[in-house]
């Protein structure tokens, strides 16, 4: 998530301005409105402010990044890397992010065939996979993790214990792991979690 604190200091500078879009060898950078990469086009980095990213269907970026808004990548899109601040990540089917997917208090679900190369996790809001895969291990502070029917994870699981300005989180989160689903690496909890796993599930 390298590209938050500029985009954060862009927010800033560009309240009360018009609406700004640029592109630099296919890079997209956006205010207070939404970006779109049609179904099977290919652009750079992605972002915008205050707005959602939309990846069409076949269609290919590097990074794909917002501030106040949704990350959604298309079924058999590509990306190096998806991350948000207060907003939802999804993944359509077959789709491929070759990096990391992170998220601020934002829900992240991939769908069936969903790769992963790198990390995924957030702070708050629910991770879902659906017969998907993640190379990196996933982790968490307060929100709940389901390991789908039929997906793998490589790198574990980590709940982490909530500081800072996370402490008022004292929910329990539950992690459930389902059925023929794989988690190779360790599961490491920092706090109290709940934690199910289906009798045909393979960990550790």
């Amino acid at each position: 998530m390298r590209r938050f604190p500029t985009l954060l200091m862009f927010g800033t500078l560009a309240l009360g301005l018009p609406l700004l879009a640029a592109a630099h060898d296919g890079d997209i950078d956006k205010v207070n409105g939404a970006v779109r990469v049609e179904a099977g086009q290919q652009a750079g980095d992605v972002s915008t402010v205050n707005g959602a990213v939309h990846v069409g269907d076949n269609a290919g970026v590097k990074e794909a990044s917002t501030v106040n808004g949704a990350v959604e990548l298309g079924d058999k899109a590509q990306a190096t890397s998806l991350g948000t601040v207060n907003g939802a990540i999804s993944m359509g089917r077959d789709s491929r992010v070759t990096g990391e997917v992170d998220a601020v208090n934002g829900r992240i679900e991939l769908a069936e065939g969903a790769d992963v190369g790198g990390k995924l996790g957030n702070v708050n809001g629910a991770i879902i996979l659906n017969a998907a895969h993640v190379a990196g291990g996933i982790h968490t502070v307060g929100g709940d993790i389901t390991i789908g029917a039929n997906s793998h994870v490589e790198g574990g699981i980590l709940v982490e214990k909530p500081s800072g300005w996370f402490n008022f989180n004292s929910r329990t989160p539950l992690v459930v792991i389902g059925p023929h689903a794989v988690v190779q690496g360790t599961l490491e909890f920092h706090r109290e979690v709940v934690l199910k796993v289906s009798d045909s599930a393979q960990i550790g």
